[in-house]
């Protein structure tokens, strides 16, 4: 039997790379192609362009992988000042690729963004700047630099299954989290701040999301998780 073949969306933003400058460019941090790979399964990168959901057909898994805000149109509010890097096309692709493979049963990861998209489309809402909620930047301490604060999974969850249920600390980058949780998830795990971490789509054979950055830790366990149900 061959690596499950797992899907990835990814960024377009303007690069630099070799000799080129400034250029537009389908992008995704390595770290996610090598945790895939290291947990047994194919990374196959999926940019928001065209109908990626048609490369559902030949997916057996999908990862919803970290990016901009989401524009708070998605779940009726103002953008706050601190919201940004918006990508409405992005926003558009991701929603209706989440929603087929949700339908077709598709095991699922989101990362970051990934558990925003999943929590939005399903009804919830979001926190657009968290240091206003919680009092301080341990989440995301500066420009690219993960925190690492503590995350406790609930017990009993796919989560704990996968990872332990005791408190582990897991690389943070985010200024946004779960807000009104929409119907369907469950919280998988909490900092200790309160801030959502972690969820579960209840009604799915596999659909999980977390709020830090998976793909950054120094273990595989939410990806080789993954590749397991496929």
């Amino acid at each position: 039997m061959g690596r499950p073949l797992i899907g990835v969306t990814c960024y377009v933003e303007p690069a630099t790379f070799t000799v080129w400058r400034d250029v537009r460019v389908a992008l995704l941090p390595y770290m996610y192609v090598e945790q895939v790979v290291r947990a047994g399964g194919q990374p196959v990168v999926l940019p928001p362009a065209g109908d990626p959901a048609e490369a559902l057909r030949g997916l057996d898994g999908l990862v919803l992988a970290g990016g901009g805000d989401i524009d708070p149109a998605r779940y009726g509010a103002e953008p706050h000042e601190r919201t940004g890097y918006v990508r409405g096309f992005r926003d558009e692709a991701e929603f209706a690729l989440l929603a087929r493979a949700l339908e077709a049963g598709l095991p699922y990861l989101g990362v970051c963004r990934g558990l925003q998209v999943l929590n939005v489309a399903l009804g919830g809402s979001l926190h657009q700047h968290l240091p206003d909620v919680v009092g301080h930047s341990g989440h995301a301490p500066g420009p690219g630099v993960f925190g690492h604060l503590p995350v406790t999974p609930v017990p009993g969850s796919r989560l704990a299954k996968a990872v332990g249920a005791d408190p582990l600390a897991v690389p943070h980058y985010h200024h946004q989290a779960v807000d009104r949780l929409a119907p369907g998830l469950t919280v998988a795990a909490s900092a200790g701040d309160g801030t959502v971490e972690a969820v579960e789509l209840d009604a799915a054979p596999f659909a999980m999301a977390v709020q830090w950055h998976p793909e950054a830790a120094e273990d595989c366990a939410l990806f080789e998780a993954l590749v397991a149900a496929c």
